[in-house]
């Protein structure tokens, strides 16, 4: 047998075992976290506050990785990581998500609102983002279009709707230029394109998740509106942003996941 070449199934057998290996080494690496822990639902932010938050209302410990940190409720099958900012490590964190195969993500995250009637503290609804950000490409074909999960945007709505709360629905323009506010090019072209709001990482999460079979949606909160006088975000608006929504944000983004989780398990045949 030593002599024998492997059949091309065998090494590519050998390379699956190999990246999966690796995938969810990393994975425990980056989270401090085994992967036994994760939940089959998770909620992504960009916030330590958030994940603190979620610590203290699930009374479990925060995992300090060597780049994120997570939490894991078992009683709620939930698990909820802070992967900093950015769409390089949106990417990563659904790479290394779909080492677990989880049955619903949700992002927790903030955005500028671009229209006239946005105001802080209103919540946004993407159905779909502009992939402004590059990081998608390497994932998905330019032409590829950047789509949140219908069904995960849905119970979205559900649970803004049924606490009363102001919404938004629309497109997301993505992008990896944090200081864009000050660029007069870029704004022209947001304008162009009708974006009605603005963000990091919806882009490429939605596009990473589409392309590794994890199913991802959004729950973004206004957080600025930068388009207007006065609307970019300073340190001490996004101090009382944090300070009036963090609760809430995360409770419904909990609620969100429990009620995938109730709808999946009465026999529906939701897919998620």
């Amino acid at each position: 047998m030593s002599d024998a070449k492997l059949s091309k199934d065998a090494l590519g057998e050998i390379d699956q075992y190999s990246r999966d290996r690796v995938g969810l080494s990393t994975l425990e690496r980056y989270t401090g976290s085994a992967a036994a822990e994760f939940q089959p639902y998770i909620l992504l932010t960009n916030f330590k506050m958030y994940v603190d938050m979620f610590a203290q209302m699930a009374g479990q410990p925060l995992r300090q990785g060597s780049v994120m940190q997570a939490c894991h409720a078992k009683k709620e099958r939930i698990s909820m990581i802070n992967f900093s900012v950015g769409s390089p490590t949106a990417a990563l964190v659904v790479d290394l998500l779909s080492f677990i195969k989880p049955r619903g993500v949700l992002m927790l995250g903030m955005c500028g609102g671009l229209r006239e009637e946005h105001r802080e503290g209103d919540f946004f609804n993407p159905v779909a983002a502009i992939r402004g950000e590059g990081t998608s490409d390497a994932y998905m074909p330019k032409q590829s279009p950047s789509l949140s999960s219908f069904v995960i945007q849905r119970f979205v709505c559900e649970e803004i709707e049924r606490r009363a709360l102001n919404y938004h629905t629309g497109v997301i323009h993505t992008t990896n230029v944090r200081f864009w506010e000050f660029n007069d090019a870029f704004k022209k072209t947001l304008l162009e394109e009708r974006a009605q709001a603005v963000d990091m990482e919806c882009a490429t999460l939605f596009t990473v998740g589409f392309a590794r079979y994890v199913p991802i949606g959004a729950l973004m909160l206004i957080s600025d509106t930068p388009i207007k006088a006065k609307g970019v975000k300073t340190a001490e608006s996004a101090r009382m942003v944090f300070e009036k929504y963090t609760g809430l944000h995360v409770e419904m983004g909990i609620e969100v996941l429990k009620n995938m989780q109730a709808k999946e398990h009465s026999g529906l045949g939701y897919h998620f």
